[in-house]
């Protein structure tokens, strides 16, 4: 018996969620449409699965290398231009 188990649109939706690289939903989607599921939109629809899965993203997500550190410096660029005040007229 050959083992060909495919988890269904739904199952893998979640997986990528909990797995650290999917960002967002709609990278989830993405990445699902990649490996060939089909009517992706249709599956994963609904406030309430987005939700959990949104929330499941912004837990468990982990930036590619290099990209983390982006971020963090545009941040700190950020405050130092509210550090200076209002600027003079």
């Amino acid at each position: 018996m050959s083992n060909n188990f495919r988890p269904t649109t739904l199952e893998r939706a979640y997986e990528l969620a909990r797995s650290g690289q999917c960002r967002t939903v709609g990278d989830i989607k993405s990445k699902l449409q990649q490996e060939g599921h089909e009517r992706v939109q249709d599956r994963l629809y609904g406030g309430s699965l987005t939700s959990a899965l949104r929330k499941l993203c912004v837990e468990h997500y982990v930036a590619p290398e290099g990209v983390e550190e982006v971020v963090k410096s545009a941040a700190v660029d950020l405050e130092d231009e509210d550090e200076d005040g209002p600027v003079p007229a």
